[in-house]
C-alpha cells in the first residue's frame, strides 16, 4: 500500500486503537514486578506510541502532501530528473493522462476544463519532471480555437507534491470558479514542484556542476509548454506563483527574468536560499551566485526589474511576517518593481492559510498578464 493510500491511513489508525485497547486490557496482568511483566509494559507502551505517531504522521502527510511515496519519505527516490524523454515528433512535452477538474462535475472539457498530466523534458538543461496542466473550458470551445491564453507556473513548497496543488490547494477549481464569476481571465496553469532533482532541494538555483533548475523554469519550461499549448506569445504573458520554497522561487524567477515573467507571487515566502543537508552546497563557493540568490542583496544592488511582485504573510502564525514588511519597504523604493501584499491577521504555514490567499492571488496575477 502506498504512503498516501487511504487504506494505509485506516490501517495505521486501526492499529493504534487496537494497541491502546490491548494496553488497557492487559495492564492488570502485567502489573507484577518480574522482568517479563516490565518488558511487556514497556513493549505495549512503545508499540502504542509508535502506532499513534505513525497514524498522526500519515494523516498530516495526507493533509499537506509532504511526501508522495515511501521512497520519497526515506530519501530513496532515485529519479534524478536528468533523463530526457521526448515525444515521437521530438517535442519537449508529452501528455500522459487527462481528467476533469475535481469537484466541479461534468466530463466535457468545454464545460469544466481539463487537467492534463504531462512529462516535461528540458532541451537545454536536460531536466525531466512531471507536471499538471490546467486548461480552462474556453481552450476547448470552438469560438476560442484561435485564441492564445496567458499562463502561470504554480510551484509547491519542499518537498511537496504537484498533486497537492490540484487536490489540496485546488488551483484549477478556484481558477475555474473565478473565471466563471468574471473575476479573472481564463488562463493556463502549469503545476509542479520545484524539486526537479529529488530528493535534493535545489532552491531553483543553477548549481555549478549540478541541476540548472533556474534555467529550467525560466527557459525550458515556458518553451516546452508554449510549443505544445496555445500560450500567448506576447511579452508579459507568463506569471509564476508559489508557496513557501515555491514562493521564494516565484519571487526570484520574476526578479531575475522579468522578460519572461511579468508577475511573481510568493505565498509565505522567504527571501534567501538556505544551506542545509537537503540543499547541499548550492553555490560551490561562488559569492556572485550566492548574492544573486539572496533577494535582499538583489533588490538593493541589481538594477530594479520591471515586474510585479506579490508577497503574503500573517501577523500571527507566520515566521516571515517582519521580513515580509521589510521586503515590501525595500521594493517600494525601487523605480520599476511594483509590490503588492496579502497580510492576514492570523494563519499558519499550511494549506488552510494558502487556500485563503489563492483566490486573491489568481485575480491579482490575471490582471497583470497580457494575452
Amino acid at each position: 500500500m502506498g504512503l498516501t493510500s487511504n487504506k494505509t491511513l485506516v490501517l495505521a489508525v486501526l492499529s493504534a486503537v487496537l494497541l491502546f485497547v490491548g494496553t488497557v486490557w492487559l495492564w492488570p496482568r502485567l502489573a507484577r514486578r518480574t522482568w517479563r511483566a516490565v518488558g511487556g509494559r514497556v513493549g505495549l507502551l512503545l508499540a502504542t506510541q509508535l502506532a499513534l505517531f505513525g497514524a498522526v504522521g500519515l494523516a498530516a502527510n495526507q493533509a499537506f502532501g509532504f511526501y508522495a511515496s515511501w521512497a520519497d519519505l526515506f530519501g530513496q527516490e532515485d529519479n534524478q530528473g536528468v533523463v530526457v524523454d521526448h515525444t515521437p515528433d521530438g517535442g519537449p512535452l508529452r501528455v500522459v493522462g487527462a481528467r476533469p477538474v475535481p469537484g466541479v462535475g461534468g466530463e466535457r472539457p468545454q464545460v469544466g476544463g481539463q487537467i492534463q498530466e504531462v512529462a516535461v523534458a528540458g532541451r537545454t538543461t536536460h531536466i525531466a519532471t512531471p507536471a499538471y496542466v490546467y486548461l480552462p473550458p474556453e481552450y476547448f470551445q470552438p469560438e476560442y480555437r484561435t485564441r492564445a491564453f496567458p499562463a502561470a507556473v504554480v510551484l509547491t513548497g519542499y518537498p511537496g507534491t504537484a498533486k497537492a496543488l490540484v487536490e489540496k490547494l485546488e488551483y484549477p477549481r478556484t481558477a475555474l470558479r473565478l473565471a466563471k464569476e468574471g473575476r479573472m481571465r481564463p488562463m493556463i496553469l502549469v503545476m509542479l514542484r520545484p524539486t526537479v532533482a529529488p530528493p535534493r532541494d535545489t532552491e531553483c538555483v543553477d548549481i555549478p556542476g549540478g541541476p540548472q533548475t533556474e534555467s529550467f523554469f525560466a527557459k525550458d519550461l515556458p518553451d516546452a509548454v508554449g510549443a505544445h499549448y496555445r500560450v500567448a506569445k506576447k511579452p508579459g504573458s507568463w506569471g509564476v506563483i508559489g508557496n513557501s520554497t515555491g514562493g521564494y522561487c516565484a519571487l526570484k524567477l520574476a526578479m531575475h527574468h522579468p522578460d519572461v515573467f511579468a508577475a511573481g507571487a510568493g505565498l509565505s515566502p522567504y527571501y534567501k536560499a538556505p544551506i542545509d543537508p537537503t540543499t547541499g552546497d548550492l553555490f560551490q563557493g561562488d559569492k556572485g551566485l550566492r548574492n544573486r540568490a539572496n533577494l535582499w542583496w538583489y533588490i538593493k544592488h541589481a538594477p530594479a526589474p520591471d515586474t510585479s511582485l506579490l508577497v503574503s504573510s500573517s501577523k500571527i502564525g507566520e515566521s516571515n511576517y517582519k521580513d515580509t514588511l521589510k521586503f515590501i519597504e525595500r521594493v517600494k523604493h525601487t523605480k520599476l518593481t511594483r509590490i503588492s501584499s496579502i497580510i492576514l491577521d492570523s494563519g499558519g504555514h499550511n494549506f488552510n492559510t494558502w487556500r485563503r490567499e489563492i483566490p486573491a492571488t489568481l485575480q491579482w496575477i490575471s490582471g497583470r498578464l497580457s494575452g
